[in-house]
Parts: C-alpha cells; sequence; structure tokens
C-alpha cells in the first residue's frame, strides 16, 4: 500500500479530522486514535439505531486502531508524546489553544519528535480574529459561502444531507500530510532538514475549506458585481440540467447543456424545433429560457417510467442517470463491478451482522482497495499499542492481571526467601 509505514496519531472527534485519518488509513498508513476513556469519539453516538456504536463511526474510522487516553491527566499527555517520538504523523481537530492547554504545545512536539508532520483542523484556523471561535460544518458552510446557494430561491437556504465541510476539511487535511510527507523526503534528498512542528504545520479552517469549493462565486462578484443566487435543482447561468420526473413517480436527472448535447438531447425527446432555435443555440440563451426548456423536457419524461427514459438517452449520447437511494446503490451493477459496495462483518448490540459499507476512493488496479475492519470497538487496541508498542503495562484488564500475577509471585518468592526473585 502507498502509506505503509507511516504512523499517524489521530487526536480528533467528530468528522472533520478522522476523515483525514480514514484518508490515510485507507491506503496503508497505521492510524493509531485516541479516544477519551468511557465515552471515546462522540460520532459513536450520532445516529446510533442500535447497540453502542453507530455505522457513522464504523464508517469515518475504518482501518484504524482505538486506544483510550485521558489527555487531561499527565500520564495521558505523557503517553501521547511517547506515541509522537516514534510516528510520523498528528492530526487534531480541536479548538485552538486546546493542546497547548494539555501540554501538547508545539514546542513539546517538536522536542519529542523534530520531524513529526502536524495537520491542524478548526473551524476558522489558527489565525485571525475569530480562530478562538468553535464551530461545526454546518456553520463553516454558511460562513464560507455554500448555504446561500442550496434550496429554492422563494425559501430559506437549505443544507446538503451529510456533513460536507467536515469531509472537504478532512480531504484537504489529508493532502496537506502527503505533501508535508513527501517535502520531507524531498529535503532530506537535497541536504536540507525537514520543518519541526515549530516551524511549519499544516492549518485547515472548516470555513476556507468551504469557500474554496465555490468555484467563481467570488470573482463573479467583484468583477461584475453578480450575486450568486439559489436555484433549486439547477446551477446557475446553466441550462438545461436539472431533476425531472419520469411517469413510474420517480426522477432522473439530466445534464444536457453543452451546445452539442443540446441538439441530440432535443432530438431524442421529439423537439427539433427546440434544437434548430437560434435563441437556444447558446447556454445564455438557454438559460434565459430555462423555464420553458424544463417544461418541455418534463412533459417528455412524464410519458415513460424512469429506466426507458435513461435507455433513450443513453442512446443518444445524453448525460443522464437515476437518483440512488441507499437500496439502489447496494444493488447497483457500477458500484459492484468496482468494489465500491463492500459487506463487512460488525456486531451490532451482541449480534454479528453483515454490513454494506463505502469502499476506497480512489480506485487502483481497476477494483476498489479491501477495507480491512470497520471503525473499532472503543480501546480495542490499548493493550496492542502500550504493550507492544510503547512496551510498557497498560492499564487494561489484561496488563493489571498480569501485575498482580507478578506481585503474587514475588511475595511467594520473597517468603521462600529468594532474594535474588525479590
Amino acid at each position: 500500500m502507498p502509506l505503509t509505514g507511516i504512523r499517524v496519531i489521530e487526536l480528533g472527534n467528530f468528522i472533520a479530522a478522522p476523515t483525514a485519518g480514514r484518508l490515510l488509513a485507507d491506503f496503508g498508513a497505521e492510524v493509531i486514535k485516541i479516544e477519551r476513556p468511557r465515552t471515546g469519539d462522540e460520532l459513536r453516538n450520532w445516529r446510533l439505531f442500535a447497540g453502542d456504536t453507530s455505522m457513522l463511526y464504523r464508517t469515518i474510522n475504518r482501518n484504524k486502531k482505538s486506544i483510550e487516553l485521558d489527555l487531561r491527566t499527565d500520564e495521558g499527555q505523557a503517553t501521547v508524546l511517547e506515541l509522537v517520538s516514534c510516528s510520523d504523523v498528528l492530526i487534531e481537530n480541536f479548538r485552538p489553544g486546546t493542546l497547548d492547554k494539555w501540554g501538547l504545545t508545539p514546542q513539546a512536539l517538536t522536542a519529542a519528535n523534530p520531524e513529526l508532520v502536524v495537520a491542524r483542523v478548526s473551524a476558522f484556523g489558527q489565525t485571525g480574529p475569530l480562530a478562538h471561535r468553535p464551530g461545526f460544518a454546518a456553520v463553516a458552510e454558511a460562513f464560507g459561502g455554500m448555504r446561500e446557494l442550496v434550496g429554492e430561491s422563494d425559501r430559506p437556504p437549505s443544507r446538503v444531507g451529510v456533513s460536507i465541510g467536515d469531509s472537504i476539511a478532512g480531504l484537504y487535511a489529508a493532502f496537506g500530510v502527503v505533501m508535508s510527507l513527501l517535502d520531507h523526503t524531498m529535503r532530506r534528498s537535497n541536504g536540507l532538514r525537514p520543518w519541526t512542528p515549530m516551524e511549519r504545520h499544516i492549518d485547515v479552517a472548516l470555513h476556507e475549506a468551504v469557500f474554496s469549493m465555490m468555484e467563481s462565486l467570488v470573482p463573479d462578484y467583484s468583477a461584475h458585481g453578480v450575486l450568486r443566487e439559489r436555484t433549486g435543482g439547477r446551477m446557475q447561468g446553466i441550462a438545461p440540467s436539472n431533476a425531472y420526473v419520469c411517469g413510474s413517480g420517480d426522477s432522473v436527472v439530466i445534464a444536457g447543456n453543452g451546445d452539442s448535447i443540446f441538439d441530440r438531447y432535443m432530438e431524442a425527446i421529439g423537439r427539433p424545433d427546440l434544437r434548430d432555435d437560434p435563441g437556444l443555440a447558446t447556454n445564455a440563451g438557454r438559460w434565459a429560457r430555462r423555464d420553458e426548456l424544463d417544461q418541455a423536457i418534463e412533459s417528455w419524461t412524464s410519458k415513460y417510467p424512469r429506466d426507458e427514459v435513461l435507455s433513450i438517452l443513453e442512446a443518444a449520447g445524453v448525460p443522464a442517470g437515476p437518483i440512488h437511494t441507499a437500496k439502489d446503490i447496494v444493488d447497483d451493477e457500477q458500484f459492484a463491478a468496482r468494489d465500491m459496495v463492500q459487506t463487512l462483518p460488525v456486531n451490532v448490540a451482541g449480534e454479528t451482522r453483515h454490513v454494506a459499507f463505502p469502499g476506497i476512493v480512489p480506485v487502483l488496479d481497476q477494483r476498489s482497495v479491501p477495507v480491512s475492519h470497520p471503525g473499532p470497538d472503543l480501546g480495542e487496541h490499548t493493550h496492542e499499542i502500550v504493550s507492544e508498542l510503547l512496551a510498557r503495562p497498560c492499564n487494561c484488564r489484561a496488563c493489571l492481571e498480569a501485575i498482580d500475577e507478578l506481585g503474587d509471585a514475588a511475595e511467594q518468592d520473597a517468603d521462600a526467601g529468594d532474594t535474588a526473585v525479590r
């Protein structure tokens, strides 16, 4: 795997930093997720339908190891620094200053590992007047300009149905980590010392990650004074591209906005008059008459079941597709052909169930890389990490029982007068 041999310490809750850790784990990095004792990452309880760990947690934290540590204690902080000393990367998404309060300052991290790559994810970044503010993806999506564009124009702004701001920030954090690891390698090869955590860290702000996805939102305003508006299922300035109801009651998305595609599109739906209309030859003209075009298209789609609509458009070379539910995705042959839905055994409330999970993107060698395991149980790898990697007893039951047994044996040897053993 491309990242085999890279060890990552993840200090993160919820979705942003854990998404970065997931991406690195997907491609071979050993990701050690540090969770608070007893409760762990709060994501374990989000959308929890049964048992004590949600499928959301199992998905975002796949391929990782979980260790319980209390970062508010001297012992927990010392253990983190010990792990940092034998790792390559640290990812965190606490409010700026939180790690400093726990003694995990840039100076302490540098002393523990001068070549450590550090990625920090926060609502508003590590600097600036709003750096101290807390914030989730919902706030970032509004602040970064996305929320204003989602929904119908005559209704309040809506939201994408997933925490897209967190996921985008996680992608940027993972990209920053790989970029920094490559930079370290290049610096060594050129006889230069790699950056330390005091000199450079990756700083990802949720609102900036969202803003970076807004295409020409600001340039359009700056150059032309244009403020983008909500357009529902359409994309402003692009037509015809929308969702249309079929005769079977379900819908399809059709993107027929390219000039040559539009000609084939109108031919396929039996509207050569629209195809030959000079006022519709360019995208600007089509956008101006978007309501007329959408009415013509839906009057056609409403006559046929969804599969027939898609078959006709595919034959005409017009981009179109169904609006999938989770059931549709699980049953779809395209997802199956690339192993993009993978089934894994999961303990759910004491019962082993075979659960379908998303595959790994991007695909390598034509098929998705196999998912090793879903997100771990809380503290599942504490013994392995502390006793094997750090080579010292931990507070798990096995280690405590072993210490008790050694103590009992030592007392027995002492009673027998075996001073060497004592």
